[in-house]
């Protein structure tokens, strides 16, 4: 990692159409995206839906490092988000793909577009078991317990 680069992390999420296909699509994407670099993935965890409807999404989470901003790597993320056919017919509608800016170096960000870390990331388990699998100094033991009555499986 260069003395520029930033570690970010990011929720990958789907229930509609190929589920799967579309987190490792979009895990694709962010390798191959100028000034991102793909550090590691999570597996993938089989979730009901939270705040949501439909059928179970799969989720899974990313670290990248990147010499971007996170403006600009919130551009990108919905950038793929479109490019998966993503739609946004009302709030937590279920989705193709959904792509979350979960933390970003140190920073702390709170703007009409963006608001970093993430401010519902330690109330579910589809964002804490992945972000724990790759990252687990990231997530308290308490954090866990919090989240521990929500279903999710990892998948194999």
């Amino acid at each position: 990692m260069s003395r520029q680069d930033v570690t970010a992390y990011v929720a990958l999420g789907a229930n509609l159409g190929d589920a799967e296909r579309s987190l490792r699509t979009a895990l694709q994407a962010l390798a191959a995206a100028p000034g991102v670099r793909l550090v590691r993935a999570s597996g993938f965890y089989r979730t009901a839906p939270v705040d949501s409807s439909g059928p179970d999404y799969l989720n899974a989470v990313a670290e990248v490092a990147t010499t971007g901003t996170a403006p600009e790597l919130l551009d990108l993320l919905q950038s793929i988000e479109q490019q998966a056919g993503r739609e946004r017919p009302y709030r937590n509608a279920p989705r193709t793909l959904d792509l979350d800016l979960l933390l970003f170096g140190e920073a702390r960000i709170v703007s009409s577009r963006l608001t970093v870390p993430h401010p519902r990331m330690f109330e579910r388990a589809f964002v804490l078991m992945p972000l724990a699998e790759i990252a687990p100094r990231l997530v308290s033991e308490t954090q866990m317990q919090a989240v521990a009555a929500q279903r999710i499986e990892r998948l194999t």
